[in-house]
């Protein structure tokens, strides 16, 4: 037996013996599942932070030479726009370089403002270099560039899939807008409705948060140490430097805060998170109940071919995107609430929880991306099964119980009928129990009423007892 030091972990013997490998990915979203993400590493990535700090740093030295700040002069247009293009390009080799200026520096925000001088030694700007970062805290900096990238990632990234598991809702509500389906309140058979009404339902509910998540706010401070504006009125106490800093967030697109700590406060962020969050169980609701009517065959699941549905029996074909998407959302809401809890809190002046905490941002949105992907792609694996719907209907005629209560009730009141309490005559002759066309006739050709009112509800079966299900759709219009 080999000898091991004290100093060493002991062997295991149980550990099966690996080849050396490359580093891998923790999380799923970078491994399996980063395909269906990777969009948002464009913006809620250590590299898409950077090149959004790198443009904030550029675009405030083009601001502060342009207006001829802190004495400075214009510069020339290639100048300016050689500057800029350098910005947009931003790309691998400054990913590198930037993290061997911070193996040096330990700190993020120092590395990028000798990133942004070395180029503009570059181009031989260094008449400028002492503006770079000037009059700027690192929460500067770092909170514009959050609200950039967050904006972007939801714009760019998360409202496109949310707005295509919207029109795919859509697409199906419509076709099937007048199939009648058997109701399930409390999980037992209740007034019918349509397929696609019960679809519009969440079209309906879903495009309320678009909007609500379409008019969040994105705010920036740029207003120094503690928010006061002490090291920019100590610099040239001429200048209207509330001014300026509104005018500076504004135009990268951004709502200005006025009011402020070293930090901004992230009530914009809480707001959103939580306004995500909604979304997700609203999907979450979609997604169990599309589940549920897999489950009892109203929706027939499209075989993908060569995909194995039980690695044991054959015939399994599984609601997996649903149960994925589920899964994902859970995920997604147990960080993003965490997010909205937490941001909204710093002690005094400012503590640095927020900056770990930010960091997971891209976590959390892109469990939720996944599982938009998921749900979209679940929707397009199935199709309604009008025969079983039929079948369950006809199989539950014992709902149009209310119908009849309701209609002798009309007629009561209007003189035509002279039965007490309907309710209990119905609640008698159908709760609890299954009853056929045949009984139901039967009743209603006994019952005191008008000849009207007793031709409607002859005429009256489950799969037309639908009400205005079909007509409500015109509302999405």
């Amino acid at each position: 037996m080999g000898e091991w030091s004290s100093a060493d972990p002991p062997p295991n013997p149980r550990r099966p013996p690996h080849d050396a490998a490359a580093p891998q990915p923790i999380s799923p979203l970078d491994g399996r599942y980063r395909p269906a993400v990777e969009g948002l590493g464009d913006f809620l990535s250590e590299a898409g932070l950077n090149r959004a700090r790198v443009h904030v740093e550029v675009e405030w030295l083009a601001y502060l030479t342009s207006h001829s700040l802190l004495g400075s002069a214009p510069l020339a247009d290639g100048e300016l726009a050689e500057l800029r293009a350098w910005a947009a390009d931003f790309g691998q080799a400054e990913i590198d370089r930037l993290a061997e200026i911070e193996a040096t520096t330990q700190h993020d925000v120092k590395a990028v403002e000798y990133l942004v001088r070395e180029q503009l030694s570059r181009q031989g700007l260094d008449r400028i270099a002492e503006l770079t970062h000037v009059c700027c805290t690192s929460e500067d900096i770092n909170n514009l560039s959050y609200a950039l990238t967050v904006k972007q990632a939801i714009d760019e990234v998360w409202l496109p899939k949310l707005e295509a598991v919207i029109v795919e809702l859509a697409r199906q509500a419509e076709q099937y807008r007048e199939l009648p389906m058997m109701s399930r309140t409390h999980g037992q058979p209740a007034t019918p409705t349509t397929l696609g009404k019960e679809l519009a339902v969440f079209v309906y509910r879903l495009s309320r948060q678009v909007a609500a998540i379409g008019r969040n706010e994105y705010l920036g401070k740029f207003s120094g140490a503690t928010g006061t504006f002490a090291a920019h009125l100590a610099a040239d106490p001429t200048v209207d430097w509330q001014r300026v800093s509104q005018e500076f967030v504004e135009g990268l697109g951004l709502d200005w805060n006025p009011l402020t700590t070293q930090i901004e406060s992230h009530d914009w962020q809480a707001e959103l998170y939580r306004r995500v969050a909604h979304a997700n169980r609203i999907l979450h609701n979609l997604a169990t109940d599309i589940w549920s009517y897999i489950s009892i065959g109203y929706f027939r699941q499209i075989p993908v071919a060569g995909a194995t549905g039980s690695s044991t029996m054959p015939h399994k074909v599984n609601p997996i995107r649903f149960e994925n998407a589920e899964a994902n959302l859970e995920l997604s809401n147990a960080i993003l609430d965490s997010l909205a809890e937490t941001l909204v809190t710093s002690r005094w002046q400012r503590d640095l929880t927020d900056s770990s905490a930010q960091r997971n941002i891209g976590v959390g949105l892109g469990h939720s991306v996944l599982a938009l992907d998921n749900i979209r792609r679940g929707l397009g694996q199935i199709d309604a099964a009008p025969d079983v719907l039929a079948a369950d209907l006809d199989a539950n005629w014992e709902v149009l119980g209310e119908a009849i209560q309701t209609v002798i009730r009309a007629e009561v009141t209007a003189g035509r009928s002279t039965i007490s309490d309907p309710y209990a005559a119905l609640k008698e002759l159908t709760r609890g129990r299954r009853i056929g066309q045949a009984e139901l006739v039967e009743f209603v050709s006994a019952l005191e009423i008008g000849q009207d009112a007793k031709d409607r509800l002859l005429a009256l079966t489950p799969a037309t007892y639908i009400g205005d299900a079909a007509k409500l759709l015109d509302r999405l219009a």
